[in-house]
Parts: structure tokens; sequence; C-alpha cells
């Protein structure tokens, strides 16, 4: 079963660099038990540092309210799912879904800016903990008039700035260090593909946002107790750089330190990079001293805009994405087979009813000959009763994903922005490291052909499910 999806292609055996993210790429987390820490966090934080009230602490977390790739909009208090021409395509008002008439009152035929400050996308692997306390406040908000709250884009704000700052100060970072195995996942067979990698002749190498100590703690944690030909992390990989503050080490010119790996100590470095850990530094010195071009680079990440569209846009690296909720996706992908088999019987039946019913109101409006009403109106009930059937389809398809917003990858018929940003900007994307280790380090990525509409020799994509 393919488990590396392709959307460039791409010559493995060409790669000389391989470079990795640390959180949520190399190191997997235990997402639903990080994210519960991350909402209760934000909760503590806004009490403590923004006055708001102390029941907010009592509030659950719930895993499955929200997925990645949504939009807050920070004046209406509104959560939406974009399709991949930002045109809305779920909407949420607190806790509570938008009802189709109050959507279409608020919202119109409106196609989002994600320029404007008006919106906040959250694409990151905090999107759950993040939405799903936002939601959890404007939803009291609402309920509670006597309650002096800020408006709903200060919320946003202060929401975003709490999580934030629990990772600045190392709220969340200390729980994680207090108790590993609940948060960390170790994965011996990363390990594994990691030495296989580097007895090809990859280098491979670590650039990660998190600070030495915490990075260092990590990768003794889930790396050194599976090496075998390597004393430990520091012998496996090339460099290792932390802090690097991306996605800035992509386009800015911030300069390197040298870190003592046995006590993280640092000292200014202004010489060639040679093998070792580092922090902070920038992509331009990284390539120069290290003789590279950007096709001989492959980094791997799971931040859309920090690991890989920045670094794209900048570098021209050569990308790969990590979408840990693809495996929850394809399997229910697999499920749903058959209600998309129905659905597609029931379109292939409606189709000629439409034709029909376009072929009589085109004569009755020009006045060609005389129609059959009662045919007119059999045509539209027939063809009511079908689109009633689909639609019943259609919501028992998406509740096998998500309850609330469906499909990860999908906005009704059509790619979500999620997934048109991933498609645009990821030459490869996996659910997790260890499906690129499982393959040869020579093995050769061919991006599928990809039809255009009019290559279509039906005309069954005009309609929209």
């Amino acid at each position: 079963m393919q488990k590396v999806f392709v959307n460039r292609t791409m010559n493995l055996k060409r790669i000389k660099y391989i470079g990795l993210d640390m959180d949520h790429t190399l190191i997997r987390y235990n997402t639903e038990n990080f994210e519960r820490l991350s909402h209760t966090k934000i909760m503590e934080k806004l009490v403590l540092r923004k006055g708001y009230p102390e029941q907010i602490k009592k509030f659950q977390f719930d895993f499955h309210f929200a997925l990645r790739g949504l939009v807050v909009d920070r004046k209406k208090g509104n959560l939406l799912k974009l399709n991949r021409y930002t045109a809305i395509r779920n909407s949420f008002h607190g806790i509570k879904p938008l009802d189709f008439k109050t959507h279409q009152k608020v919202y119109k035929s409106t196609y989002i800016d994600l320029s404007k400050s008006d919106y906040l996308a959250i694409d990151t692997s905090f999107s759950y903990s993040l939405a799903n306390a936002y939601s959890q406040l404007v939803d009291l908000k609402d309920s509670d008039v006597n309650l002096k709250m800020p408006d709903y884009a200060q919320m946003a704000d202060d929401v975003l700035d709490a999580l934030d700052e629990a990772h600045r100060d190392g709220s969340l970072k200390n729980e994680v260090a207090k108790n590993l195995s609940h948060y960390i996942i170790k994965d011996e067979q990363v390990v594994r593909g990691l030495e296989k990698f580097k007895k090809h002749g990859k280098k491979i190498f670590v650039l990660t946002n998190s600070e030495f100590h915490y990075s260092k703690l990590l990768l003794d944690y889930a790396i050194n107790p599976f090496l075998k030909d390597h004393k430990s992390w520091v012998d496996l990989f090339e460099i290792v750089i932390t802090f690097a503050q991306k996605p800035k080490f992509f386009y800015d010119d911030l300069k390197f330190l040298k870190v003592n790996p046995n006590d993280g100590t640092m000292t200014n470095m202004d010489e060639k990079l040679t093998a070792g850990v580092y922090q902070s530094g920038n992509a331009r010195k990284f390539t120069s001293d290290l003789g590279l071009d950007g096709d001989d680079i492959l980094y791997i990440g799971d931040h859309i805009y920090g690991d890989i569209l920045r670094l794209k846009k900048d570098c021209n690296w050569r990308t790969a994405m990590i979408i840990e909720e693809l495996d929850h996706e394809l399997s229910n992908n697999k499920t749903a087979e058959p209600i998309m088999t129905e659905i597609e019987s029931l379109m292939r039946r409606k189709e000629p009813l439409e034709d029909e019913l376009t072929d009589l109101m085109t004569k009755k409006i020009e006045k060609e000959v005389k129609v059959d009403e009662k045919r007119i109106d059999q045509l539209q009930d027939d063809i009511t009763g079908i689109d009633t059937q689909i639609s019943q389809l259609i919501k028992k398809q998406q509740a096998l994903y998500n309850p609330n917003w469906g499909q990860l990858m999908r906005a009704g018929n059509e790619e979500s922005y999620f997934a048109y940003q991933m498609e645009r900007y990821a030459c490869v994307y996996m659910s997790k490291i260890q499906d690129l280790f499982d393959l040869s380090p020579r093995t050769y990525f061919r991006a599928p052909r990809r039809p255009l509409s009019h290559e279509f020799t039906n005309h069954q994509n005009t309609t929209d499910l």
C-alpha cells in the first residue's frame, strides 16, 4: 500500500542532505494528550494574565471538535472551513454550527482574503487546542451577557498569545519533561530507518525551533536507546540546529552559535559550518558552507507555513510534509467507498433526468413547442427525491471523518484550502516519517498525471455533490 504521496517528481537518489523538523516529525507526540495539556495552559494563562472568568479553567477539551486548516473570523467569532479558492464551505459560531440561512446572511458568497487581519489561519499541530479554546470562549460570552469579556477579535488574540507564552516560558515543555512517556511516542523503526539512510550516504540534519536543552531531552529519550551503529544522536546527525526561529531561518540572516552538546554552552561562530550542534543561523550560510544547491536538500516538517511554504518560496529546497491525520483519513476513505459508490450511482440516475428537464424548460421558455407540464413536475419531484438521498449519504459519509468538519483534505466535493496549500508547496507528503524510511533511499517518486477539466470524457465533473 502506498504511504508516501507525490505532488512533484523527485529522485531520492539525488538528495544529499535530508533535514528533519523535530517536534511532530522526527519525534512523534501523543497528540491528544499534548493538545489537552495545551488547552489547559491556555485557559490557566487567560485567567492569570488576562482576567478571564475562573470558570473557564473547568472547560473540558474536545479533541474531535476541530481539525487542522480552519480559519478564525476574528470579528464575528466564527470558525470557517475553506475550499481551495478560499470560499467558505462550513462555519461554526462558538461551539455550534451556523445554519444555512444564517451562514448565507452573514457571508453570502464571500471569498476570504487571508492576508487581512480579520482572519487567523490555524494550520499548525496546535489547531485542536486553539480552536477549541476560542470557540468555548465565544460560546461563554454569548451565553452570559453579564460576564465582562473582550470582543471576539481580542479573544482570538488572547488565546493565541496565551498559547505562544506557554511555549516561550516552558509551561508546556516542563510538563512534557515530567512525564515523557505520556506525551512522547518512542519508535525504534524510525532509528533503524535513519541508520539505513546513512548507510546509503545520506547526510541527515535536524532543524528545530526548540531550544537545545529540550531538544537534547527528547533526542536522548527517543533516539539514543535504539542506536546500533552510533554512540548517540550527536554522531547520528551531521548537524543539529536548535532554536532555528523558522521561518526566519529560511529568509533572514541570523548568526549561528556553536553549541557544546555536553553542557549546552554556546560560543560565537564565524567559520565555516562543519558537523556539530548549533543554535539559530540561516539557510543561505547553511547551503553555501556545505556547497549545496536547493535540489540537493529534502526538508521534512509538519507545519505548512513555518516548515514548507516559506522554505519553498525562499530557498527552493525539496519539501516533504508530515500530516499525522492522514492515516485516519485514508482508513475512513476505504470505509466510505460503498457510500461513494452509492452516491455515484444516484448521480448517474439523476443526470439524464436533469438533461431532460433542461431540454423541456428550454423549449417551454423559447416556446418552440408545447411541453408536457406533468412531465416537468414529475422530473422535478424525481430530482428532488434523488437529491435528498444524496444529501443523506453525504452526511453519513462525512460522519466517518470529523463529526463537525468532515474530511481534512476536502471541503464538500472540492479540495480544502489546507489540501491546496499542501499540494502546492510539498513535493511529497505522508502521515509519519517512518513511511519514508520504509522505502529505499534510491526511490524515484513520480507525480501522477492530473487530467484537466476539459480532458474528462463525461460531464459528471460539472456537478458539485
